[in-house]
């Protein structure tokens, strides 16, 4: 049991790399106040977590049902990821002439469900991972209920991460944000890439 506690958490800790997602969360949302920092941290936080046990609870089947491989979810994640990480580096303006249109710019930018949410802490790598272990504690409960706490457990670690980023952006300000933003920007476009080669390569395997 506790060889299987460890397997899953360091998996799972690798994968979602909570300590790698600060400088990410920084980044994105590094200028928003401190309350709407705390509030993405926590949305995301629990999307993901949402998300997670959701998909270790039905996700054979569904995928089962609908034809989709696990691959797809990698190639799907990695082109969404890709737009965001143009946006960073660009640093495209937005144009926003009226109040609506501010509101509606302002919904359209919530980051915690897109991407931090999905794809970057509930990614396609998280969530084959979780399927295997799932599959490997098979139908015992005790096994089972070692794999989603130390699911919760790395989610915890994740939010606290996020978090902890908010004192990181005091330090570094706008303009060390902005530096932050722009090479995070071409890390993100990497870690895409990585994403649709890693999709591709399994759909060469199988076929």
């Amino acid at each position: 049991m506790s060889e299987l506690a460890l397997r899953a958490f360091m998996t799972l800790f690798v994968v979602i790399d909570p300590v790698g997602m600060a400088p990410v969360f920084l980044g994105l949302v590094g200028e928003r106040s401190r309350a709407e920092q705390k509030r993405i941290a926590r949305k995301a936080v629990t999307v993901a977590g949402v998300v997670l046990f959701g998909f270790a609870t039905l996700g054979d089947f569904v995928l089962d049902k609908l034809g989709i491989s696990i691959d797809a979810f990698r190639i799907a994640g990695g082109v969404l990821l890709f737009r965001i990480a143009v946006g960073m580096v660009l640093a495209a303006p937005h144009q926003r002439e009226t109040e609506e249109e501010e509101e509606e710019a302002r919904s359209r930018e919530d980051v915690s469900v897109f991407p931090l949410a999905i794809p970057l802490i509930a990614g396609p790598g998280a969530m084959a991972s979780l399927l295997i272990l799932i599959g490997q504690a098979g139908a015992e409960v005790p096994k089972l209920g070692v794999v989603f706490a130390m699911t919760a457990l790395v989610l915890g670690l994740t939010w606290l991460a996020l978090r902890l980023s908010a004192q990181l952006g005091r330090v570094l300000r706008r303009t060390g944000a902005n530096v932050v933003t722009r090479v995070l920007g071409v890390l993100l476009a990497a870690l895409a890439v990585q994403y649709v080669a890693d999709g591709v390569r399994g759909f060469i395997r199988a076929g």
